[in-house]
């Protein structure tokens, strides 16, 4: 799925593309894209005509688009989830579920999906203790590494506080945002940590070290358009990211490591799979 890069290099082109501009249609052509805004479809574009769009947000791998009704327009990528933004007259893409037009008479806006894991909902705007406005769903999401009101002392305190494995802590949204699968397999490399490491048995120098890698890792990845392995990953006007080309652990069984030369290995993980290097990120001996 797509993390916290790839979704920002969606919501930056949408903030260029949309932002400002008031819809004037809407169609909707596969139900299941809107499943979860739980009045149906013919409330959804209802609800969308005439709003203008008035900002691009993102937390973590959410992204949400504010509109001028104190109401948010909320897009989940899924697994293969696509927002374009296309000329009026472009072919149609093959797996088109919702397709925006603006008042204005440019570019449509174009939510694609090949496997309909993904969807668009409205959602109300809810202040938060910290006096912003979120749809509701994402409450509950913590800040990620590239907020500037992130607190490292916050996610320092609170992954030596749990018991788990390092790796499951990483991916708790609740924790830290953003960082997915491949992410995590990347900030893990370069810290030197196996993935099962416990928790509890970081020490601050290494929960540290390990926030300040998975910072890197993501702001890399964005500045190359994030990691995209097949047509499915793209910017709004259709373009892949090339980080790809960069991992260093995620997807390189059996390839040398980029430190050290070992053989990469994959292992099983949470009905997935953990990359690491079995010499410079050795099993914890409680593990052994």
């Amino acid at each position: 799925m797509p993390e916290l890069p790839e979704v920002e290099v969606v919501r930056r082109g949408l903030d260029k593309w949309v932002t400002g501009r008031t819809i004037e249609t809407t169609k909707v052509s596969h139900s299941r894209a809107t499943r979860n805004h739980v009045a149906g479809p013919k409330d959804f574009v209802k609800r969308l005509n005439g709003r203008t769009i008035t900002s691009v947000n993102r937390r973590g791998k959410f992204m949400w688009l504010n509109l001028d009704d104190d109401h948010a327009l909320v897009t989940h990528l899924g697994m293969s989830g696509q927002v374009l933004v296309q000329p009026l007259d472009a072919e149609p893409e093959k797996h088109l579920r919702i397709r925006c037009t603006f008042t204005d008479g440019g570019r449509a806006m174009h939510f694609v999906d090949q496997r309909t894991f993904g969807g668009m909902a409205i959602e109300e705007l809810v202040a938060t203790d910290h006096g912003q406005y979120l749809p509701e769903p994402v409450q509950h999401i913590a800040r990620d590494p590239l907020d500037p009101h992130f607190d490292p002392e916050s996610f320092i305190g609170g992954i030596r506080k749990k018991r788990t494995q390092v790796k499951r802590a990483i991916l708790d949204q609740t924790l830290i945002s953003g960082i997915g699968n491949i992410y995590a397999d990347e900030s893990l490399w370069r810290s030197k940590l196996h993935w099962a490491m416990p928790t509890e048995r970081l020490t601050r120098a290494q929960a540290t070290e390990l926030l300040r890698h998975a910072t890197e890792v993501m702001t890399e990845a964005l500045a190359q358009g994030g990691t995209s392995f097949d047509a499915l990953y793209v910017n709004v006007n259709g373009e892949s990211g090339y980080f790809s080309r960069e991992l260093n652990a995620y997807g390189r069984e059996d390839e040398p490591c980029d430190r050290c030369g070992s053989l990469m290995v994959r292992e099983a993980f949470a009905n997935r799979s953990s990359f690491r290097c079995p010499k410079c990120q050795r099993t914890p001996r409680t593990l052994s």
